[in-house]
């Protein structure tokens, strides 16, 4: 039983260690695959709050573990990726710009972790930190696409969105099935559109992690029609 209760921990620790390998990679040069390990610890961590729910293993070592994994993988990996990648060519400048998104995302977390919690179940306010950082990766991943000023201009209202007061829908109470599948179509298309004909350098990591979400969306998904016909 206390493994069980364990599991959705296991999926934040798993989230943390994407963030970690995003930045070894970022390091070494290999941005695109740093950037799937952000989208790789997005999905992670889709899914411990709903398995927390699930198997009725909501603890405050939990929350405070999602948090501190959320700032690693969606705040402090995601400025070094935009920092080797753009911000590098503005030497120390541009480490002190990189740096100033995971304080932004800090202030973002500190503040929801004390909202109530009737308000977080209908809205966040500001932008969620996982999002940014998502966006972020994804910018890194078309970057060789777009003039560097969208860059400049995405990271630098990211920054402030995240501690603004601007209500953002939340989807913490809508069906994952409906939502679940479009987002599980969206990141398999995307991942096959990016590396087709190059699936050998992206971490074998994805070959884990993508199957065990499309699986995760689909038991979702029948629990939600057979429950959906039961009432």
């Amino acid at each position: 039983m206390r493994i069980i209760k364990s599991i959705p921990n296991m999926f934040t620790l798993g989230n943390l260690y994407c963030g970690f390998l995003s930045i070894g990679f970022a390091a070494n040069g290999e941005y695109n695959n740093a950037a799937i390990l952000i989208l790789i610890g997005m999905m992670l961590d889709s899914m411990d709050g709903r398995l927390a729910r699930m198997l009725k293993a909501d603890s405050t070592l939990g929350k405070e573990l999602d948090s501190l994994a959320d700032i690693v993988s969606f705040g402090v990996a995601p400025s070094f990726l935009v920092y080797y990648t753009y911000f590098y060519q503005f030497e120390l400048i541009g480490l002190v710009v990189a740096g100033l998104f995971p304080l932004f995302g800090a202030y973002r977390l500190a503040r929801f972790n004390i909202s109530s919690d009737k308000s977080s179940l209908n809205y966040f306010i500001g932008v969620p930190i996982t999002a940014a950082g998502g966006i972020l990766a994804l910018l890194t991943l078309f970057g060789g696409e777009l003039p560097d000023i969208i860059t400049t201009v995405v990271y630098t209202a990211l920054c402030f969105l995240m501690i603004s007061r601007i209500r953002i829908p939340s989807l913490k109470e809508v069906p994952l099935p409906k939502y679940g599948t479009i987002v599980t179509v969206f990141i398999g298309c995307l991942l096959v559109v990016i590396y087709r004909g190059t699936y050998d350098k992206f971490p074998y990591l994805i070959y884990i992690a993508a199957p065990l979400y499309v699986a995760y969306v689909a038991y979702r998904f029948v629990k939600g029609r057979n429950k959906k016909h039961t009432d």
